[in-house]
């Protein structure tokens, strides 16, 4: 073995082996969602009220027939059997088995989780994960933040568990889980309990294992029934044994002389008051009735069932902690005369993975980075390990089960419907595994960047994933969301491919062409599905509805107009002139194998050019106000007239991201596309009267050329607004709404009503889209990513020609390196201790701030406070907010001059791992 391979991080040589050699160390992760109740998968009602069919008090009695849910849990990839934990502090009602939170009827800002838990650390393998959660000593306050939730408006906070003052005096557990793997599906579980509180205090810990349930009567084509019991183990421990037809058998050890409860994952229907008869004495409860209750009768006697745990009572002084050790194997059981569970080795293997956490981080994290942000940029990257989950819906079945399958007789119109072709049944991205434990389309695309740093084939697998015939509908679409997969989410996949092959040319030097043909002519019908559909007229103006922007503008932009007439949406026709940007340069990718897609590097930029002269036509049909220097959507009357919506927002930003360069050698490959594309150009001038100048005498450094939307003049005025302080540029990031219309709200009348917008830095003070989604004045990392790439974009192309005032009026001169780094500095000071040591994103909580149990364990917020930066919405958005994790390395990789001479492969540069050769 060489030196330099003998350097190589072991995790890298796990994604190795795991890659190249089938060996299955991701097998096992934290792959249980954190709320299977009140999902579209589990609604099984006549209206489709999925969060009051399914709700959290049913949750521990009813089994769930699509998937499971946990607390820092973990399970196999197809998720037949689940480790979690379960809590008591001997006051609350219930059992804490899973996280609590409010539905959209019960919260002033629609659904949110009112929990503390961190994900502290996780390797791309699973190798090593840790887990923390805070769980008060006093009665947890479940009425309390309903109640009080429900009495607020939409213009006063959220009531979340801090401000119950249930953390008063440090009352409170923390519960930290580890794990490591001994060897692919050899797991050791240490779980450690702190007392934070000032007094001794109990902790019943449950760690409990399950199957899920696909063997009842109900479910179409039931599986044999698994079975957990119990067996005899090694002094001093007990074992369970979990026997599965298709998992086969492994063994939970759990350290100490500790009591195991057994019994069914089954519904108990006669709590939830079901007309349905129960199986048997033990139900999905009973663990909970056995605990909590003291019904020791709702537990098995005889120690079998298909849900287990191992039961502690840890009396843990004040300040003091208290151990839990288990272990989950798939290795034979061993016994007196053999290894032991618990010997020398566990905690040897413990401290070796996180070693081996340490050093493979060392290797992915700029070394000009400083500690605060190599935290910040670490625990972004494990939350979104963390948010890994398996997702299984097969449309066929469930759309049969509730009566709506469209090619069965007499079926009803139902949720979804013409999705009966799709079948999920993956490891997948997920945004946030309480709040949107499904998968969103255009938030997965972005999920990708940053998990590329760590697990570039996990994240080129996500993209291959939502391209497959499983998941994409035949007409071309992609499925947006659960709650109505014909929704349209912004085709931003294109960007991600192009940037998942650039990342792996980076890493590897090679080029994985099956997957580029492949994606490419997937992303092809997602591309004609866009023009047929989404282009009411064949004007190359798109429509789209939300596309993923929910409440920005006046009227909901997915409900039919008050005033009749459609929009033509700058938005949706901005990201359609990025996607055909993307795809050309994929095509010139693949023209380098294959000439006969030289072809489709025409037909794309024609397209760009089709669009570009639509958006930017001038006079009142054009969504461009020469008076303002903004895009605007356009209204389209029923009489054919039109009117611009005069709303500054992310929607007249976001044209400046239809922006790349051609590098010289991607001329140099396709050059009869190149010579038809000039042919056109002169045969029809007026398609690059507007765009930006291109083509011979309009080359910039190192002999690039650009596509553009928008010409210098109108980057210069888009530019003076988006860098203004008063406008969108925040001290965090850029805004999603100008704060131009704090004091100028946007007014329209329509149908005798008035519809308005006003700047709101903080959360949504209307019902739209559940009322928990804001992009009216909130920072939203997605998009600032975007704007950050359309600024290095220009910049390689005009260097330091090209300077502007940021921000506007402070007479600071920047070229635009310099303006998408200050952007991206703004960003990563969200999660950055400032000169007072205070995070902007925990804003005035000061347990956040101040604790040295909160301080550093972050949270990555859905969307940003527009004026101070704190986190809004899903706390644990890690998908797309993972964003600042990659932002963190480029900025730390990348300055000006490397930009310029990298090109195209600047956003994909990797720095010199710890003991690795660069490549």
């Amino acid at each position: 073995m060489s030196n330099d391979t003998a350097k190589i991080p072991i995790e890298r040589k796990r994604l190795d082996e795991a890659s190249s050699k089938g060996v299955p160390w991701k097998k096992w992760g934290p792959y249980l969602s954190e709320r299977q109740w009140g999902t579209v998968r589990e609604d099984y009602s006549e209206n489709g009220d999925a969060w009051n069919f399914f709700t959290h008090d049913h949750a521990r009695s009813r089994a769930y027939r699509w998937g499971e849910d946990g607390l820092g849990g973990i399970s196999d990839d197809k998720q037949r059997l689940c480790f979690a934990l379960a809590l008591w502090n001997g006051e609350d009602p219930i059992l804490k088995e899973r996280l609590f939170g409010l539905t959209n009827s019960e919260a002033n800002h629609g659904e949110d989780v009112k929990e503390y838990y961190f994900y502290l650390d996780s390797t791309p393998t699973h190798s090593y994960m840790k887990y923390l959660y805070k769980y008060p000593q006093a009665a947890y306050p479940y009425h309390e933040l309903v109640e009080t939730n429900q009495r607020r408006s939409r213009e006063e906070m959220e009531y979340e568990l801090i401000d119950t003052g249930i953390f008063r005096e440090d009352r409170y557990f923390d519960v930290f889980v580890e794990y490591a793997k001994a060897g692919p599906e050899d797991i050791l579980v240490k779980i450690t309990v702190a007392n934070r509180g000032p007094e001794t205090a109990e902790l019943h810990v449950l760690p409990t294992l399950w199957f899920r349930n696909d063997w009842a009567t109900w479910i179409a084509g039931p599986s044999p029934k698994p079975m957990l019991k119990q067996i005899e183990s090694p002094a001093g421990s007990g074992a369970i044994e979990a026997a599965h037809t298709v998992l086969g058998t492994y063994h939970l050890y759990c350290e100490g002389d500790v009591p195991l409860l057994f019994t069914e994952n089954s519904t108990n229907h006669r709590r939830l008051g079901l007309d349905y008869p129960d199986i048997g004495p033990y139900l999905k409860d009973g663990i909970n009735d056995c605990v909590v209750q003291g019904r020791t009768d709702a537990v098995n006697p005889d120690r079998h069932g298909t849900k287990a745990a191992a039961h502690y009572r840890l009396k843990v002084d004040a300040g003091g902690t208290a151990t839990v050790r288990l272990r989950l194997t798939g290795q034979p059981p061993v016994g007196q005369d053999k290894r032991l569970p618990f010997g020398p080795g566990f905690d040897e293997t413990l401290s070796a993975r996180l070693r081996e956490a340490d050093e493979f981080y060392r290797s992915v994290t700029p070394p000009s980075v400083s500690p605060d942000a190599a935290n910040v940029m670490r625990q972004a990257l494990a939350g979104m390990l963390w948010s890994k989950q398996y997702y299984y819906f097969d449309a066929d079945l469930w759309l049969e089960e509730h009566r709506a399958h469209p090619l069965h007789h007499g079926s009803r119109q139902f949720r979804n419907r013409e999705w009966f072709h799709m079948i999920n049944d993956d490891i997948i991205s997920m945004p946030d595994k309480w709040e949107y434990p499904w998968y969103a389309a255009w938030d997965l695309a972005f999920h990708t960047l940053p998990i590329a740093i760590v697990d570039p084939a996990f994240a080129k697998e996500q993209m291959d994933m939502m391209l497959r015939g499983r998941y994409l509908h035949p007409s071309g679409q992609l499925p947006a969301y659960e709650w109505n997969f014909s929704d349209v989410n912004p085709p931003v996949h294109a960007f991600a491919t192009l940037f998942l092959h650039r990342t792996q040319q980076a890493l590897r030097g090679e080029t994985d062409l099956d997957f580029l043909k492949w994606a490419f002519n997937k992303l092809m019908l997602n591309f004609t599905w866009w023009v047929n559909r989404k282009d009411r007229y064949g004007k190359n103006v798109f429509e789209g509805g939300f596309l993923g922007l929910d409440n920005i503008g006046v009227f909901d932009r997915s409900a039919p107009l008050p005033t009749g007439g459609y929009l033509e949406q700058a938005d949706g026709t901005a990201w359609m002139a990025l996607f055909t940007q993307n795809m050309l340069e994929l095509a010139v990718e693949l023209t380098a194998y294959d000439p006969t897609y030289e072809d489709l590097v025409s037909k794309f930029v024609e397209h760009f050019l089709y669009i570009a002269a639509a958006m930017n036509k001038s006079g009142q049909d054009g969504m461009w106000d020469e008076e303002d220097g903004f895009y605007y959507d356009l209204l389209r009357l029923p009489d054919g007239g039109g009117t611009r919506l005069k709303v500054r927002s992310m929607v007249g930003l976001l044209p400046l991201c239809a922006t790349t360069v051609i590098e010289k050698w991607q001329r140099e490959r396709v050059p009869q596309a190149t010579t038809a594309l000039l042919a056109r150009m002169r045969q029809m001038p007026e398609l690059v009267e507007s765009i930006h100048p291109t083509g011979p005498g309009h080359l910039g450094v190192a002999e690039r050329g650009i596509l553009a939307l928008v010409n210098p003049e109108r980057l210069r005025r888009i530019l003076s607004k988006m860098l203004d302080e008063k406008e969108f540029l925040s001290p965090y990031g850029i805004r999603s709404l100008s704060k131009f219309h704090e004091q100028h709200p946007y007014i329209f009348h329509a149908a005798g009503q008035e519809y308005r917008v006003d700047y709101l830095p903080a959360e949504s003070n209307t019902g739209m889209f559940g009322g928990n989604s804001n992009w009216r004045g909130p920072v939203w990392m997605p998009v600032n990513a975007l704007l950050i790439r359309a600024l290095l974009n220009f910049y390689m192309y005009y260097g330091d020609n090209f300077k502007i005032e940021c921000p506007t009026g402070s007479g600071q001169i920047m070229n635009l390196f310099e303006v998408a780094k200050e952007i991206a500095d703004r960003l990563t000071r969200i999660f950055l201790r400032d000169e007072r040591g205070r995070r902007p994103v925990y804003g005035g909580t000061e347990k956040f701030q101040n604790d040295p149990h909160w301080r550093d364990h972050i949270l990555f917020y859905e969307y940003f406070h527009g004026d101070n930066g704190a986190g809004l919405g899903s706390s644990h958005q890690t998908g797309w907010t993972g964003l600042v994790a990659k932002l963190i390395q480029l900025f730390g990789l990348l300055d000006a001059q490397k930009v310029l001479e990298s090109g195209k492969a600047a956003a994909s540069i990797r720095g010199k791992p710890e003991g690795e050769v660069q490549k």
